[in-house]
């Protein structure tokens, strides 16, 4: 698959994912959220970040694990990502941010068991080693395709194409 040259990567319950770095604005200690009226469980609600309104998602209850309390190393993880015809930032809530690392042998490898299993792994681009742990490299993209565009509207005072719903 392509070549990676640098992720960041977290935990979420017991496992390890990746994203790429470029795709990482910051990495955040866990601050007030305020929630959204109506809106899916995973959706925790927003976080102003320096004057925006960034969507936060709860990776726990997205990937159905159960919910746990946050600690001294939960961390929000600012990526940006290509949704609804257009570039926005969400917030993903982690349960510890371990590093920014290159993968063992630098490359990206395509999760062929997904069709083996009859399984989308859109979510999962790609399996990567770290210190020869197995790391799901998310597809940011196919993800958080669900998140509806009224979340991503909030977003530093987009547009809102819900009108009329209450």
């Amino acid at each position: 698959m392509n070549e990676c040259h640098e992720i960041v990567s977290f935990t979420i319950d017991r496992a390890t994912y990746g994203v790429p770095v470029g795709r990482v604005r910051e990495i955040l200690d866990i601050c007030p959220v305020s929630p959204v009226p109506r809106a899916p469980d995973y959706v925790m609600g927003l976080i102003d970040v320096r004057g925006e309104n960034i969507p936060v998602i709860d990776m726990r209850s997205l990937l159905r694990l159960p919910a746990a309390e946050d600690t001294p190393q939960t961390r929000f993880l600012v990526a940006q990502m290509h949704q609804h015809g257009k570039d926005c930032v969400l917030g993903i809530r982690t349960d510890r941010v371990i590093e920014v690392a290159r993968l063992d042998d630098d490359t990206l490898r395509p999760m062929a068991e997904a069709e083996l299993l009859g399984w989308s792994g859109a979510a999962v681009g790609a399996i990567g080693r770290r210190n020869g742990a197995i790391i799901s490299i998310l597809d940011l993209d196919n993800l958080f395709a669900e998140v509806p565009s009224a979340i991503l509207a909030q977003q530093a005072g987009a547009p809102d194409d819900t009108q009329g719903v209450q």
